[in-house]
C-alpha cells in the first residue's frame, strides 16, 4: 500500500488551528467500516477504490475510505440531538492506476443540529473552515468552488416534468453516467423500456414479498449471492431499475435546460443569473435561490474572485443533498482537490437516526501543504 509522505510539524499545526475555530469535540472514529453501507451510498462503482477486509464467516467491512459516515454513526450511538466533532488520522482508498497514495491522512470537522432552522450560516462556517485550513497550507493558486444538489432538485421541479422521471433525475443527479443516460434518450417517445423480467416481476410485490421470491429463485438455481448483500437490498434495487425502465423521457426541451444547468461555470453572482435566466420565474427554485444569495454574503472571508459557481458539482458518496464545495489548487487541478465537504441531512436518517441539520468537511494536509504533492 502506497502511503501518503508526513506533512512537516509547522505546516500541520497551521492547518489544525485554522480548523480549530470551529470548537469541536475531537473524535475518534473506527478504521472498519460495513462494506454494504458504503457501496449503498456510493454505488457498486466504488468498491474497486474500497479496501476489503472479511473475517471467516464474518460479515465484509473496508477500511475508511473517509470519516463522514463513521462520525455520523457515532453520533446517531451518542443520542445526542447537536455535537460538533472534529478528527484526524489515515484514510484508504486503492488507486489502481499506481500514481496516488492508497494511505492518506485526513483533517475535518462534521456540525450536527437540529431538524430546524436556517442552514445558510452553518454552509458558510464549514466551507469558510474548510478554506481557511486549504490556505494555511501555504498554496496561493487556491479557489472555493461551490455547487448544490438541493438547487438541482429545486430546478428539475421548475421543469413541471411528470413525478416519477423527477424522481429519477434527482436520484442521478451526482452520478454522471445515468444522468447522461437519461439526457441521451430524450425525445423518444418509446423510451420507457424493460428492466428485465425479474426486476418487472419484483416491482409489483411488497418488500417482503420480493425478498421472499428472490429467495425462491435462488433455491431453485441451486446459487448463493456474492459480496455481502441479502435478497431484500438486491430485490430493492432490481424494483428500482424496473421503475427507472418504464419512467417517461425528457423532452428535447427539458434536456436542452438540463444541460444547460449542469454546464453552468462562473463566478458567483454571474453563475446565480444564469440559474435564474434558466427557470424563469418559477416558484420551486426562487428559495433555493434566496438562500445562496445569504450564503454568499456569509462567505465574506473569501475573495469573491477566488469563488467559483458550478452547481453540478458533487462528490463519489451520494449522501450529500445540499451545498457541495471544493478547494481546489491550479497546480493540483479538478480531480485532487485540498478540501471538501458539504450539506448531508438527509444521511443520518439513511442510518437509522431521527431528521438532523448535517455538514462538514475534510481537508488533505498533504495537498494543502505548499511543498506537498505536486
Amino acid at each position: 500500500m502506497r502511503v501518503e509522505p508526513p506533512v512537516p510539524v509547522d505546516a500541520l499545526a497551521a492547518i489544525r488551528r485554522a480548523l480549530a475555530t470551529a470548537g469541536a469535540e475531537p473524535i475518534d472514529a473506527p478504521i472498519l467500516q460495513p462494506l454494504n453501507l458504503l457501496l449503498d451510498l456510493a454505488g457498486e462503482a466504488m468498491r474497486a477504490r474500497l479496501f476489503v477486509v472479511q473475517a471467516e464467516g464474518g460479515e465484509e467491512a473496508c477500511l475508511r475510505p473517509d470519516f463522514t459516515v463513521a462520525v455520523a454513526r457515532q453520533h446517531l450511538e451518542r443520542g445526542a440531538a447537536a455535537g460538533r466533532y472534529a478528527y484526524e488520522g489515515p484514510a484508504f482508498r486503492s488507486a489502481p492506476d499506481g500514481d496516488r497514495p492508497e494511505e492518506f491522512v485526513q483533517l475535518g470537522v462534521e456540525l450536527f443540529s437540529a431538524a430546524a432552522g436556517s442552514i445558510v450560516e452553518a454552509d458558510a462556517e464549514v466551507a469558510g473552515l474548510a478554506w481557511g485550513a486549504a490556505l494555511a497550507g501555504g498554496r496561493d493558486d487556491l479557489t472555493l468552488w461551490l455547487g448544490d444538489v438541493d438547487l438541482f432538485a429545486a430546478f428539475i421541479d421548475s421543469l413541471a416534468m411528470p413525478e416519477a422521471l423527477a424522481a429519477r433525475l434527482k436520484r442521478v443527479a451526482g452520478r454522471p453516467r445515468l444522468l447522461n443516460a437519461e439526457l441521451a434518450r430524450a425525445g423518444d417517445a418509446q423510451a420507457a423500456n424493460s428492466g428485465g423480467q425479474l426486476a418487472e416481476m419484483l416491482s409489483g410485490l411488497t418488500e417482503s414479498q420480493a425478498a421472499s421470491l428472490l429467495e425462491e429463485v435462488w433455491a431453485l438455481a441451486g446459487v448463493a449471492p456474492v459480496g455481502g448483500r441479502g435478497p431484500a437490498e438486491i430485490s430493492a434495487r432490481l424494483v428500482r431499475r424496473a421503475e427507472a425502465a418504464s419512467a417517461p423521457a425528457l423532452t428535447q426541451a427539458q434536456a436542452i435546460a438540463v444541460r444547460s444547468f449542469m454546464a453552468i461555470s462562473a463566478a458567483p453572482a454571474e453563475g446565480l443569473k444564469q440559474v435564474r435566466a434558466l427557470a424563469g420565474k418559477a416558484k420551486a427554485i426562487e428559495a433555493a435561490l434566496s438562500d445562496w444569495d445569504a450564503r454568499l454574503r456569509a462567505l465574506g472571508d473569501v475573495p469573491p474572485g477566488r469563488m467559483q459557481f458550478a452547481p453540478a458539482l458533487g462528490h463519489a458518496f451520494d449522501y450529500y443533498d445540499g451545498l457541495t464545495f471544493e478547494v481546489r489548487s491550479e497546480a493540483l487541478g479538478p480531480e485532487r482537490p485540498l478540501a471538501s465537504g458539504g450539506r448531508y441531512d438527509g444521511l443520518l436518517a439513511r442510518l437509522g437516526g431521527p431528521a438532523a441539520r448535517a455538514v462538514g468537511c475534510v481537508v488533505r494536509p498533504w495537498r494543502a501543504f505548499a511543498g506537498g504533492e505536486a
